[in-house]
C-alpha cells in the first residue's frame, strides 16, 4: 500500500507556492496518495507565536533571493507579491469545498499562480474571480467561502496541526513524520520511498 504525502498549506506563502507544484512530482514518482490540507497561516501563527519572514528586513531580503533560485532551479515561475499582509480566508474556504472535488488541483493551481505569478490580491472577490473563473464560477466560489461548513472545517485545520506541531506552510507530513518547508521535499521523498 503507498504511503501518503500529507500537506498543510495556504496560498499566501511563497515557500508553499513552490512546494505545492514541486510536491507533485514527488507524488508521481512514488505512488504516494496525496492529502492536501487548506491551513489559515495567519492561524497557525497566532496560536504558535510564529511570525512571517518579511517581518525582519534582513531575513525578507534573503528570503526572497533564496525563492528565486528555488524557483530557478526547480523551473517554476516566480512573480512578485505586493499585498501583504493578505486576507486568504475566502480562497482557503474555497479550497476546503472543493477538496474532494475534481477540481481541487487546478483551482489550487489558480490560486497560487494568482498569487506568485500573477501578483494578484487574492482578498479581493474580482481578482479571486479573474484567477479562477477557468476552474469554477465566481457564484460557486463565492457558495463555498460563505458555506459555514468550510469555514468550522478551515477553522479545524490550523487548530488540529498546530496539535500535531505545525508552526508554519508548508508542512509536511509521512505517517506522523513532521517536515518544515519546501525545502526539505528531498527527505520527504526519501520517506515516502523508504
Amino acid at each position: 500500500m503507498p504511503k501518503t504525502l500529507e500537506m498543510l498549506f495556504d496560498f499566501v506563502s511563497p515557500t508553499a507556492y513552490l512546494g505545492w507544484f514541486r510536491a507533485k512530482g514527488i507524488v508521481e514518482r512514488t505512488g504516494a496518495a496525496c492529502r492536501p490540507v487548506p491551513s489559515f497561516l495567519g492561524g497557525i501563527l497566532q496560536a504558535t507565536g510564529n511570525r512571517p519572514p518579511g517581518t525582519v528586513a534582513a531575513k525578507g531580503r534573503w528570503m526572497r533571493a533564496d525563492l528565486e533560485m528555488w524557483a530557478l532551479s526547480h523551473d517554476i515561475p516566480l512573480g512578485r507579491y505586493e499585498h501583504f499582509p493578505v486576507n486568504s480566508l475566502a480562497i482557503l474556504r474555497g479550497a476546503v469545498g472543493l477538496i474532494d472535488d475534481p477540481r481541487f488541483e487546478a483551482y489550487c493551481d489558480a490560486c497560487f499562480r494568482g498569487v506568485w505569478l500573477d501578483g494578484r490580491d487574492m482578498a479581493q472577490p474580482e481578482e479571486i474571480a479573474a484567477a479562477t473563473s477557468d476552474v469554477i464560477a465566481p457564484q460557486e466560489l463565492l457558495a463555498l467561502a460563505q458555506d459555514p461548513a468550510n469555514k468550522a472545517a478551515l477553522k479545524a485545520n490550523p487548530e488540529g496541526a498546530v496539535a500535531r506541531g505545525v508552526f508554519g506552510a508548508p508542512t509536511f507530513f509521512v505517517g506522523e513524520t513532521l517536515f518544515f518547508g519546501q525545502d526539505r521535499l528531498e527527505w520527504v521523498e526519501k520517506a515516502l520511498a523508504a
